[in-house]
């Protein structure tokens, strides 16, 4: 499964956008909670979800959504799986470096 991969720069922050690719313009809803995968800040280079972890190494903001990119993270040790949260069933997860 690929996942689209965004990356980019404002002021001193680094942020990764990343999502799995078919949530891409989806719109997820549950509880009260709503996330709309907009593929104006989602949208970015299809990669592999292997090539996530050379991202979130210079990332000091990450946003992810989806399995395969949430779990990319958790293997490379940058989320813990406990502190996910799952809207419509699909995983979501942010990171912030200070």
């Amino acid at each position: 499964m690929m996942i689209s991969l965004s990356i980019t720069k404002h002021q001193h922050e680094t942020v990764v956008a990343a999502c799995d690719e078919e949530l891409l313009g989806r719109e997820l809803k549950e509880n009260g909670v709503r996330l709309l995968v907009d593929e104006g800040f989602y949208g970015g280079e299809i990669v592999e979800a292997a090539e996530l972890a050379g991202a979130l190494r210079v990332c000091t903001i990450g946003n992810l959504v989806g399995k395969e990119a949430v779990e990319a993270a958790i293997s490379a040790g940058f989320v813990d799986r406990e502190c996910c949260i799952f809207i419509e069933g699909v995983p979501h997860a942010q990171i912030v470096s200070m």
